[in-house]
């Protein structure tokens, strides 16, 4: 879009690292392979939204941009980003019956609307 509005160069820059990971702690987000950098490197992404060049936050950057001098907090989920769950055993099994079952919902929401309608 920005090129046909006549842009010369498109530059893309985020305050987060890129998310390549489903989250599975109440966040409804789109299954792994519906993300733009799942499985891509940073180079992929750039062509595949045909940027002219793309900066992401590092990841440890993040993290130490939200930590405070005397923060107790040691720990962060990073899930989306690093694909480590804090509470272990999210296997890759586990994210695909997890996106299955996303993918199922609007196909029952539609059999209900119809079942509806012709009430």
């Amino acid at each position: 879009m920005a090129r046909d509005a006549g842009a010369r160069k498109v530059y893309f820059a985020s305050a987060a690292p890129p998310v390549r990971c489903p989250n599975v702690y109440g966040i409804d987000m789109p299954a792994a392979h519906e993300l733009i950098a799942h499985g891509r490197s940073d180079s992929e992404i750039e062509a595949a939204i045909e940027a002219d060049w793309l900066i992401y936050q590092d990841l440890d950057g993040l993290i130490e941009s939200v930590k405070h001098d005397h923060s107790s907090i040691t720990e962060f989920d990073t899930s989306c980003f690093s694909g480590e769950y804090v509470t272990g055993g999210v296997t890759d099994e586990y994210l695909e019956a997890v996106a299955d079952r996303r993918s199922e919902q609007p196909k029952l929401q539609a059999v209900r609307r119809e079942q509806h309608a012709s009430v």
